[in-house]
């Protein structure tokens, strides 16, 4: 499996082109690595965190800026079978933010202290796939 960690330049682009004005819901499926591994220079280089451990110092740096710019957590939940997929496709942690609209999104990771949080999501994840999504109603039945 490839490592997926930051977004691609192509992909980001094509991310910014959507519109910006309306409500999005960023699926998350992270991977996490045995050890985080950060730059030397960073506090927590020395300190021997797990992935996991490092993500929750991710999620405790930049879970401010993320309620500060309308984020939420709509959803979260455990993996226990992969039925349908690669067979070495598993994940850690899965969930879905809600974001007022894309703009919100593009003001959070471009805080400079978000910027500085990053770091220990970079350090933490072995592989994730982060998927804008357009909410539609339930009702609405065409996918559209």
């Amino acid at each position: 499996m490839e490592n997926h960690v930051d977004p691609e330049r192509e992909n980001f682009d094509h991310f910014k082109s959507l519109p910006r004005d309306t409500p999005i819901e960023m699926l998350n499926l992270i991977r996490f690595k045995q050890r985080a591994t950060y730059p030397d220079s960073h506090a927590h280089a020395k300190r021997g965190l797990s992935g996991f451990e490092a993500y929750a110092e991710y999620g405790k740096e930049s879970g401010p800026i993320f309620e500060r710019v309308g984020g939420s957590i709509i959803w979260r939940g455990k993996m226990e079978a992969l039925l349908i997929g690669p067979s070495d496709e598993s994940w850690d942690a899965c969930f879905i933010a809600r974001y007022p609209n894309s703009g919100a999104f593009l003001e959070m990771v471009t805080d400079p202290a978000y910027q500085i949080a990053v770091v220990n999501r970079q350090a933490a994840v072995q592989t994730s796939r982060l998927i804008r999504m357009k909410p539609i109603a339930l009702t609405d039945n065409s996918f559209g």
